[in-house]
């Protein structure tokens, strides 16, 4: 049996796809954001910015991706951190890989979330041990712990920014499930 080294140069990274979404950003930021994205994915980046109606002087945009798995963890790094500025980036699983969700908020800083072949936010059984431990001993309920393994408190925060103003971009599914 011959013995292969593999090495970041002939490892074959497992195209996906995913989408980037910009709820909201000043628009100081918003080259500084397209500049980012485009360093992670290996291209250039031009995003068709519109007003976010739920903040005033901010903008919001949306991008479909293409790029090796790991790339929404990436740009999530890439953007983490900056200072007014509220999105989320979703990766689709592979044959080789689960899905992710990435959500970031100021106030909060980023959630991330495993998710299945439909989108489901899928919670390890060491995390549901935790939450089910700290609710035995006072701490808080499970509810609240429940709710924190499936993001709810960045759901909450995003939720105003999500819903699309008039004449922003319609976002398609790739699948129907």
């Amino acid at each position: 049996m011959k013995e292969v080294t593999v090495t970041a140069s002939t490892a074959i990274r497992t195209a996906t796809r995913g989408v980037l979404y910009v709820h909201s950003a000043p628009s100081a930021l918003c080259p500084h954001i397209e500049w980012a994205v485009g360093g992670v994915l290996g291209v250039p980046v031009s995003l068709d910015w519109t007003p976010q109606a739920a903040q005033a002087g901010t903008y919001r945009a949306e991008l479909s991706w293409t790029g090796g798995t790991g790339s929404a963890a990436a740009v999530a790094s890439a953007l983490r951190g900056w200072n007014q500025l509220r999105f989320e980036i979703t990766e689709e699983p592979t044959a080789a890989s689960e899905g992710a969700r990435y959500s970031y908020t100021p106030e909060l800083g980023v959630f991330h979330a495993v998710t299945g072949l439909h989108g489901d936010i899928m919670i390890p059984e060491d995390r549901l041990k935790a939450a089910v431990v700290k609710a035995a001993l006072g701490d808080t309920t499970l509810l609240v712990e429940i709710d924190k393994l499936l993001g709810k408190p960045w759901d909450d925060e995003l939720e105003t920014f999500r819903h699309a103003g008039e004449g922003a971009p319609v976002r398609w599914l790739h699948q129907v499930v």
